[in-house]
């Protein structure tokens, strides 16, 4: 029989920890109390059976959710020593990072999964296009792998919590909704290169139905980066 793979085992472990603590349960109920208000004000106040009030503001909410998720992944394990001990195991710095990443992405979907309640509903009072729906879900897991790669970055980087998260929301709410808010301020040769920085920019385009492999490779291309990132911070703490 085959042996696990390290961050398989982590990945294990930390889903495990995640699911089986109130904290999951109570992150989840507040993001679909969020989100169940943008989509439930299009259809009671506009009359309108449509998801783009849940679409157009994700970023935002999970700006807000994600670093909720990702600032305990090795900021209390370091505040607790638990950190050191699993430096202890045969385990790479690579294998952690991989295992602590995929457990909180899978954990941001894990968030979304209730929220097809809400295209049931659109379909029974509506008729809303599938491409917009289907792009805007494929959409919101490329920025899910985005936001969690910046929040175990953040994370890694102190050994307090709530430091973590304020650092991982700035840089999120940037990404997913700053950038575009003032990108009208800004001189027009600037504008280009924001919407290409801007996660929300990408995010939109996807979330219209039009699936653009630039969009999907910025999401990979921030995530990667996030995620070597971390794993230099938490290598150069190591031999330090």
């Amino acid at each position: 029989m085959k042996t696990k793979k390290a961050w398989a085992v982590i990945l294990e472990r930390e889903l495990y920890a995640y699911f089986v603590s109130p904290i999951a349960y109570i992150v989840m109920c507040l993001f679909l109390l969020a989100s169940g208000m943008l989509v439930f004000s299009a259809f009671f106040i506009s009359g309108r059976a449509e998801l783009r009030n849940f679409f157009v503001l994700l970023p935002i909410v999970f700006s807000f959710f994600i670093p909720a998720l990702t600032m305990r992944v090795f900021s209390e394990e370091k505040r607790s020593g638990s950190y050191e001990t699993l430096l202890t195991l045969p385990v790479s710095i690579r294998d952690i990072v991989v295992g602590k990443y995929l457990a909180v992405l899978v954990s941001s979907i894990a968030m979304l999964v209730p929220t097809i309640l809400y295209v049931v509903t659109c379909c029974i009072f509506g008729s809303p296009d599938a491409g917009p729906i289907v792009g805007g879900y494929l959409g919101a897991i490329l920025l899910a792998a985005a936001f969690c790669a910046i929040g175990i970055f953040a994370s890694a980087m102190t050994k307090n919590q709530i430091v973590a998260f304020f650092v991982a929301f700035s840089m999120c709410i940037v990404l997913g909704f700053l950038l575009n808010a003032f990108a009208i301020l800004l001189p027009a040769p600037l504008v280009p290169f924001l919407n290409f920085i801007s996660a929300a920019s990408h995010f939109e385009s996807i979330a219209r139905g039009v699936i653009d492999t630039r969009d999907v490779i910025y999401f990979v291309s921030v995530a990667l980066g996030f995620g070597v990132m971390t794993v230099y911070v938490l290598d150069t703490a190591k031999k330090g």
